[in-house]
């Protein structure tokens, strides 16, 4: 304030000017608060989306995943969810046309070049044989690429190894390969290689090796219910009803003790529900993933309801199965296996 011949007066110049040029940079600071705020929130908000979605997915609630997907921006991470949704409703075209969005967006990351492997290798499988040589040797070289992409990938390495015993040499397989990645697995899931190298020597018709290699994965396993399917499985193929059944049991005893591991008795129920055995235990190991709170995406709820549904049919149980497509329905629209169910 400036003393007047009158005493105190108003402000003087500077003082107008020094208060002006507070409040100008406060205004601006509070502008920039607000425009963080504003591109926080709808980044917080894709964010929260995402995981809503994966949930949906890991649920199996098909339709719900999409529907929260179709709301976001494009972006690498949308596109491998939304083709991971597909992956679970068999419609392998549109998985595959997805996970190529995904690398194409964000071609560094090892576990989106795995999931395009696994679309390209399922739609080889169902593929004319032109078709399907093209597409064998792009999955192939998806795998490679996960795996120099991070030599840590457990999941992508395993997948390459099982490329390497199925495929025939033409399209780059081999069991000698195959041999290659259970050694560098040793190092990073003792489970997963030892599960390969039973894999490989049943594929070389070394059942013994096969068998032995198996039982040291149950052996390695933190959730030895899967690993019990495994076996199960092994046995069946080879006509061994009564380990099998075994093998069976105590997988479903196993995942009693560990309530993680529900996924094993949708494994076992499914093996049963393909080859038409003891169709009420399959029933019961169904019902029973279908109450877990431990569902997951590598055994979609959808279809356990209906694999469910047919099994209760050829039982005799026709409101039973008519419940159970409606509930898979519910869960996924366009999922034709329940679509195509008539009762």
């Amino acid at each position: 304030m400036r003393k007047s011949r009158y005493g105190y007066g108003g402000p003087s110049n500077f003082e107008i000017g020094a208060k002006t040029l507070v409040r100008e940079k406060l205004q601006a600071c509070l502008l920039l608060v607000m425009g963080i705020v504003a591109w926080a929130l709808p980044a917080q908000a894709s964010t929260d989306t995402l995981a809503q979605a994966n949930s949906a997915l890991q649920a199996g609630e098909a339709d719900t995943a999409l529907s929260l997907l179709d709301s976001l921006p494009p972006s690498a991470e949308v596109h491998n969810l939304r083709c991971r949704v597909f992956f679970t409703l068999e419609q392998w075209d549109a998985a595959a046309t997805e996970c190529q969005q995904a690398v194409n967006l964000e071609g560094q990351n090892s576990d989106y070049h795995m999931w395009l492997g696994r679309a390209l290798g399922e739609k080889a499988d169902r593929a004319s044989f032109l078709s399907a040589f093209s597409m064998a040797k792009r999955a192939r070289a998806e795998f490679e690429e996960a795996v120099q992409l991070d030599a840590r990938n457990a999941p992508a390495m395993a997948d390459l190894g099982e490329f390497y015993y199925e495929a025939p040499g033409v399209v780059g397989g081999g069991a000698d390969k195959a041999d290659q990645v259970a050694a560098e697995l040793d190092r990073l899931d003792p489970e997963r290689a030892h599960e390969l190298r039973g894999r490989t020597a049943e594929s070389r018709k070394d059942y013994a090796t096969a068998e032995r290699e198996l039982k040291l994965a149950l052996a390695t396993s933190k959730h030895p219910a899967y690993r019990w399917m495994t076996l199960a499985s092994f046995y069946y193929r080879h006509e061994r009803w009564s380990e099998m059944n075994s093998a069976l049991r105590s997988g479903v005893k196993a995942e009693e003790a560990d309530r993680q591991a529900a996924v094993a008795l949708f494994n076992g129920a499914s093996m049963l529900a393909q080859h038409n055995l003891e169709p009420s235990f399959a029933v019961e190991m169904f019902r029973q993933y279908l109450a877990s709170a431990a569902k997951s995406e590598e055994a979609p709820a959808f279809v356990a309801y209906t694999r469910l549904a047919r099994l209760e049919a050829s039982l005799g149980d026709l409101g039973g199965a008519r419940r159970g497509r409606v509930a898979a329905l519910g869960l996924a629209h366009s999922y034709r296996p329940a679509l195509e169910l008539k009762f």
